[in-house]
Order: structure tokens, then sequence, then C-alpha cells
């Protein structure tokens, strides 16, 4: 660190005064700051006095680097998406849900089944049988199943059955020949005569009609 130092100069001429000006702002801009002290001495020309006295000492501070920080780009921020907007919901949506008119019922539509043409009618006797094992038109016989013996009737053919003492009455399909004793037209199968009367009645009179 530089000391503080002091000197006097004295000039005479005018241009030495010029030159001591020019020395002095010199050193000011450098950092150094002089006095000059002008002095009226008693001889012919005007002496002027300088006082080089710096009033600061040199710098020891380095000049400091001018402390630029990079800026820092930053980076990119990701470009939100747009965010996601609902379509405007149709029209529709927007009015008040009402329920669905229930279908009305269909009408129930009944069927009536036409009543059967009587081809042929009359009254004779009735038994019954619950043996054998094959029917006059080839099938096997089944004393639970609504059939019936005729002796002429055709195969198929659907007779009425009434018994005139309680009003029962079942419908048989002839399958078979018989009945071969006198008086007897129908010999019914077990189920059939069960059904309007007691098999322990063995054989009764009925009132029959073949249904076309």
């Amino acid at each position: 660190m530089a000391g503080k130092h002091s000197r006097t100069r004295i000039f005479s001429s005018p241009a030495g005064i010029v030159a001591t000006a020019a020395v002095g702002v010199a050193l000011a801009v450098g950092g150094t700051v002089g006095a000059v002290q002008l002095v009226s001495g008693s001889g012919q020309s005007e002496q002027v006095a300088l006082d080089l006295a710096p009033t600061t000492a040199a710098s020891s501070l380095t000049p400091s680097s001018p402390a630029v920080t990079p800026s820092v780009s930053a980076s990119p921020s990701a470009t939100a998406s747009p965010s996601a907007t609902r379509s405007q919901q149709a029209a529709s949506r927007g009015k008040e849900r009402t329920s669905s008119p229930k279908p009305k019922p269909k009408p129930t539509v009944k069927k009536t089944t036409a009543a059967a043409k009587v081809l042929d009618s009359g009254s004779c006797g009735a038994s019954f049988y619950s043996d054998g094992q094959l029917t006059a038109n080839g099938e096997s016989f089944n004393p639970n199943a609504l059939t019936a013996a005729h002796k002429t009737l055709p195969f198929n053919t659907k007779v009425r059955v009434t018994n005139p003492a309680n009003g029962k009455s079942v419908t048989v399909r002839i399958n078979d020949r018989g009945p071969f004793i006198d008086g007897r037209c129908l010999d019914l199968s077990r189920a059939a005569f069960a059904s309007i009367t007691s098999v322990d009645v063995g054989a009764l009179t009925v009132r029959y009609e073949v249904l076309g």
C-alpha cells in the first residue's frame, strides 16, 4: 500500500503553470487528487506552488470482474394439454325424464273350441278290460289311456261316452275291436271306465255319441 507523498513545485512561467495544471488533471483522473496552490512572489514573475498530496491511498483492490451471472435459460415448461371440455348435451337430456308409457296389455283372446259334430248316437252296454298286449290297430295296449274297442267304427274315431246315472262322460279313441258279447257295443279301457263309474260295477248301460 503506497504512502502519502507531498511535493511542492514552484513554476515561474505561464507555460509551467499550464503544464502543471495538465499534470494535476491527469493525476486526478488516475485516482490521485492534487492540490494546486498559487503563490504570488515578490519577484518579477508569479510563482505557482503545486502540492501533490494524494488524499487517498492507491487502491489495492483489484477491479472485480462484473458479477454477471449468466442467465440460465429455464427449461421450456411443458405445454399444458388443453383441458377436455364436455360437449354440450343434447337438448333432450336437459329435459325432465319421464317414464316411458307401459304398453297396454293385449286383450286375452279365449280360444273357443268348436263343438264337435255328432255323427251318430245311441245307447248300449259297455264294459272294460285291462289286459292285452296289442290292439287291433297295432298299438301296445295301455289300460291307463282313454281308449276303447268297437266292432265296426274306424280306428281313431272319437266317441263320447256318458253314464246316465251320474251324468259323467269321457271321450275315448277307438283303437281296438270288441266286445264280442251280445248287448255290448263298447269295451272301454280301465281308466276310461273308472272316469264315469266304479270298476266294481263291471258293466253298465251308457249313452254314446260318435263325434266327427
